[in-house]
């Protein structure tokens, strides 16, 4: 069950690559906080009750309610429009997407581990990849912050592969991370907003001392 649960993980990595709309990417980011929250209820059964119950609460309710609701606060306080506004075409992002995706794979199978270890660090490895791709192949900042989100993701994903031996440190790291890097970048973000009509990053280079 879990497999399927990373692939349909993997299919969002693929729409992301054509979405449109800022709203489309949040809702990308919901689903992918689900179906974590499956992948870890089901991988992590051997953890101990409180580090699994804390993994839980941490994947549903930061990442697929808290984060992408703050996300969506950001776009209507700033009046940002909701086009994405990729430097690439679509056809172009799924190519490369579907590239990055199978190259992992690739890569992963080339690695002398168990059978449900390449899977997570395939699709891990693919979902950093699809993250920075994002960040570099779209305009406003807005994306950039979703794109780390979708690597914040991949992360998470390579840690339930060994994650029954994770310590709550770890845990409590990933949460601290992913809060205070969408805390911090939310305020750039507002910043941004309050002295620019929108929110993109060509702007950036008018900025002087």
């Amino acid at each position: 069950m879990a497999d399927v649960l990373l692939v349909v993980f993997l299919i969002t990595l693929l729409y992301i690559g054509i979405a449109n709309r800022l709203f489309t990417y949040i809702n990308i980011l919901t689903i992918q906080g689900i179906v974590l929250f499956g992948v870890a209820y089901i991988q992590l059964h051997e953890m101990n009750w409180s580090n699994l119950l804390f993994v839980l609460m941490e994947t549903l309710i930061f990442k697929a309610a808290v984060i992408p609701l703050f996300l969506k606060s950001i776009i209507r306080k700033n009046k940002i429009t909701r086009e994405a506004e990729p430097f690439v075409p679509n056809f172009v992002s799924l190519l490369i997407i579907t590239l990055l995706l199978v190259g992992s794979f690739l890569g992963a199978g080339s690695i002398d581990m168990g059978d449900r270890d390449v899977v997570f660090f395939a699709v891990a490895v693919s979902t950093v990849f699809v993250g920075l791709f994002i960040i570099i192949s779209r305009k406003k900042l807005i994306t950039h912050v979703m794109g780390y989100l979708v690597v914040e993701n991949g992360i998470f994903v390579l840690s339930l592969a060994v994650g029954n031996e994770m310590p709550m440190m770890v845990n409590s790291g990933i949460l601290l991370d992913i809060f205070v890097s969408i805390l911090v970048l939310g305020i750039f973000v507002n910043k941004i907003g309050d002295v620019f009509k929108e929110s993109d990053v060509e702007q950036l280079s008018r900025l002087r001392d």
